[in-house]
């Protein structure tokens, strides 16, 4: 029998549900945060939005287009920045085309009241990552993007400004999902180390550990490709539209040119604000005890960004979910200037952080997900 959302959370300080002990918060957990109040739903829950260990969230009925991107900061709220750099109004009831280069703010059709020692965080969803849709969740007085801290009661907007393929989305659109956090959640290099040691977190296809620990897991990028030297994708400029609830609707080369590798050096050179997808080097294994996330790469070691979209559930790569390790797919983006990337170039880290239980349900075994066991995979959206 699945655990019950009610016999997993206990009393926060504010009197609301919240999951025991520190770490992220599992799927039922969330369940009690919506049955408590914390996470306010202007719609009923649909059957597959709550994840392992995040909910995605909803577009409201409105976009704002606006000048340009901004942060409320403390005391600010969202609509009071809203009624002064709004310059036009559009209906998602229909759905609507959101065009290249323009930044949109988003009601949500979630909100929260959460208790004063739960904080939360925001990220794109893998699909949108993969879209080079650049999408963050913004919040009344909060001067960060997606990061909404301890004890914050109000409503969440979604800033979304599309960099190469325009989108359609309606209301009730998923760009975004959101995770819950008690108290410090990450694991030490030393618990990572035997973490590694128990559950074989990375690996590359010759069986080798990695063993490159040091403020997380090291990642590289591979560039030898598969067994037809295909090694990446380029995105194509001036497109058609992508329709973010449409898998399966978009012919792959009327958006992406392949790339293959060449003469054997295994390299490759990013041409400045071009997007590429690529992948990993290893493969990964999230336990069903933790979840992942990328950290933003370090820019002392080049000018590029890699993998906007960089959460990762429990169960990604799990064995038993149908895994059996699955690369992580990098959305890479070079800015200023041509940069060289070389196979097994070092791209970014893994963060392992700790469930504060194991939940009720797991990435790729108890859900329709699209990119367990993955290797070089584009969104859902192309066929």
């Amino acid at each position: 029998m699945k655990p019950s959302g009610k016999k997993q959370i206990s009393k926060g300080t504010d009197g609301v549900k919240a999951a025991a002990g520190c770490g992220i918060l599992p799927s039922q957990a969330i369940r009690g945060l919506i049955e408590s109040g914390a996470l306010k739903l202007a719609e009923p829950l649909l059957d597959n939005q709550l994840q392992p260990a995040s909910i995605d969230l909803r577009l409201g009925h409105v976009a704002y287009r606006v000048r340009a991107s901004f942060l409320p900061g403390p005391g600010t709220t969202v609509q009071s920045k809203l009624d002064h750099l709004q310059l036009h109004t559009i209906s998602l009831s229909q759905g609507a085309v959101l065009e290249t280069g323009c930044v949109y703010i988003v009601p949500l059709l979630e909100s929260l009241a959460l208790p004063s020692d739960m904080a939360a965080a925001a990220n794109p969803k893998s699909s949108t990552g993969r879209l080079d849709v650049f999408t963050r969740v913004i919040a009344d007085g909060v001067g960060a993007f997606d990061q909404v801290p301890a004890g914050y009661h109000g409503p969440l907007y979604a800033e979304i400004c599309p960099q190469t393929f325009p989108i359609v989305v309606r209301k009730g659109s998923r760009l975004s999902q959101i995770r819950f956090r008690l108290g410090p959640a990450g694991d030490t290099d030393e618990q990572l180390i035997a973490l590694h040691a128990r559950e074989k977190l990375v690996f590359t296809d010759d069986g080798g550990a990695v063993a490159d620990i040091a403020g997380g897991i090291a990642l590289s990028v591979d560039l030898k490709g598969d067994k037809d030297g295909l090694v990446g994708f380029r995105a194509r400029r001036h497109t058609g539209v992508v329709d973010v609830d449409k898998p399966g609707s978009c012919p792959v080369g009327d958006y992406w040119d392949p790339i293959y590798g060449s003469d054997g050096r295994q390299q490759l050179i990013l041409d400045p604000d071009q997007f590429y997808i690529l992948a990993s080097k290893e493969a990964v294994h999230v336990p069903p005890t933790h979840a992942a996330e990328m950290v933003p790469f370090n820019p002392l070691v080049g000018e590029f960004r890699v993998h906007y979209a960089g959460f990762m559930d429990p169960g990604f790569g799990h064995a038993p979910a149908g895994g059996h390790g699955s690369r992580v797919v990098l959305e890479v983006r070079s800015h200023k200037v041509p940069f060289i990337l070389e196979h097994g170039q070092i791209i970014g880290r893994l963060i392992y952080e700790r469930m504060t239980q194991v939940p009720d349900i797991i990435y790729g075994r108890d859900l329709g997900s699209n990119y367990q066991g993955q290797g070089l995979k584009l969104s859902k959206h192309f066929k």
